[in-house]
């Protein structure tokens, strides 16, 4: 990894995937995230704020903790995850403080985004 983490705080994410260039399309088109690549079997991540990293070493794993992504406007990004192939598992929700709703990636892996406004 490029850049050392903060001590307690979270460094990275590490998703197992079938296909790493179908992963960096779907990512980079919904979130705008860059990569680079270190082999044919990993490829970091970063969304300039966070890094992480996909990898095929490993069987895909669906499922563990729910990873959830911040967005300005909720709308707009939830119809940037459906034309870059997400599936929308759970529609817009409020809850105190703003509102989200969870998608499930190309992998089946589920995570949620969320806005501060309603």
């Amino acid at each position: 990894m490029s850049v050392r983490g903060k001590d307690r705080q979270i460094d990275n994410i590490e998703f197992n995937v079938a296909d790493i260039a179908r992963s960096k399309a779907f990512y980079a088109s919904a979130f705008g995230w860059t990569f680079v690549d270190y082999g044919p079997t990993y490829t970091e991540f970063t969304d300039e704020r966070l890094t992480g990293g996909f990898t095929t070493g490993e069987p895909v794993r669906p499922g563990g903790p729910l990873i959830i992504l911040y967005a300005d406007d909720l709308a707009l990004t939830q119809q940037r995850l459906k034309e870059a192939g997400a599936v929308i598992t759970r529609e817009t929700f409020a809850f105190p403080g703003g509102s989200r709703f969870h998608f499930s990636d190309p992998d089946g892996y589920e995570l949620a985004v969320w806005t501060a406004s309603t």
